[in-house]
């Protein structure tokens, strides 16, 4: 009998052990949450990105081109570059002494953050049918460009700064031509089309307002 009842209180002491310490199933575990899905931002009528800031660019066509830089600024556009209307590479060193023949981007909303270029002539020039400094010269490649009627300042800005460029009077006068940008191209050396291989490049100019001989 004592054997007997040793048995059932070691049988009894397993059973408390295992009532103790529960297995933890699985089973019915809830799946781990995701995260919610974020929208990506979209864009606005005007290409900029939600939340950009914009504002209403003004017309400045006919403006003086500091004055159309100051109005510019004061609705909040402040990266504003400008260039010669007419393609000779002038700078604009005194804003006051240029007037305006276009813009980019043209009148309306923008965000505040786009570059505004505007193309413009000095007070005493007419502006061109068409805006001939758009985008600035074109590098040469490996062929002469036909450089006949714009300034000498493009054939110096188009062509290798290697290169060994000679610019001469073509009118009889024999005039000392110093500044580039107030004389055009009546003739060249090498031929527009002429493979460029390094060769020194004539060129022979008058002011501009004079004819070519």
């Amino acid at each position: 009998m004592r054997r007997a009842t040793l048995t059932v209180l070691a049988a009894a002491a397993i059973l408390g052990i295992t009532a103790c310490d529960p297995v933890t199933s699985t089973t019915n575990a809830a799946p781990p949450t995701s995260a919610p899905a974020v929208a990506a931002p979209t864009a606005d009528p005007a290409g900029a990105p939600a939340g950009a800031k914009t504002a209403t660019l003004p017309g400045f066509v006919g403006m003086g081109l500091q004055s159309a830089q100051n109005a510019a600024q004061k609705v909040g556009f402040f990266s504003l570059t400008s260039h010669d209307a007419l393609g000779r590479s002038r700078s604009q060193i005194d804003d006051r002494n240029w007037k305006v023949c276009t813009q980019s981007p043209a009148a309306g909303d923008h965000p505040t953050s786009a570059k505004i270029d505007m193309g413009a002539v000095k007070l005493d020039e007419t502006c061109p049918a068409q805006d001939q400094g758009t985008g600035g010269p074109t590098k040469a490649g490996s062929s002469m460009p036909d450089f006949k009627g714009k300034a000498v300042s493009v054939v110096h800005d188009s062509l290798d700064k290697a290169t060994s460029i000679s610019t001469k009077d073509a009118s009889p006068q024999n005039r000392m031509v110093l500044v580039v940008s107030n004389w055009q191209v009546c003739s060249q050396d090498p031929a527009a089309g002429a493979a460029l291989t390094g060769q020194p490049v004539t060129i022979k100019a008058v002011k501009f307002g004079e004819s070519c001989p």
